[in-house]
């Protein structure tokens, strides 16, 4: 039996179990940059908040990129982007974080 076949559930189920495992904490972290997203429309981010989000969607990135999901990698990058530096806080910016909020929300909800 090749080594592949042997290898390959085993590796799968373990891959299973720490995605099972680190689920709560993606999903708060998804959470967070929701919240941020909000606060950020309204005009009440603070900076500590602004440097949290970019956190959360630094750690995201990786997170996701390990478990396969690339497209989930290239949001939260696009997210650590937009929450670094000086935000800008246009309508169409505050949008944009929301709905990448949302679609690594839906991408995590249906992978785990």
């Amino acid at each position: 039996m090749p080594v592949s076949e042997t290898v390959g559930p085993s590796l799968t189920e373990a891959m299973n179990r720490l995605w099972t495992k680190f689920l709560p904490q993606m999903e708060e972290r998804v959470a967070n940059l929701q919240r941020a997203a909000e606060n950020a429309s309204e005009g009440t981010l603070g900076a500590e908040e602004q440097q949290k989000a970019t956190s959360e969607a630094h750690k995201l990135a990786g997170v996701l990129g390990t478990f396969g999901l690339q497209a989930g990698t290239e949001l939260a990058r696009e997210a650590e982007g937009l929450y670094a530096g000086t935000l800008d806080r246009s309508v169409e910016v505050c949008a944009r974080l929301s709905e990448i909020a949302e679609q690594l929300r839906v991408m995590i909800a249906r992978r785990g």
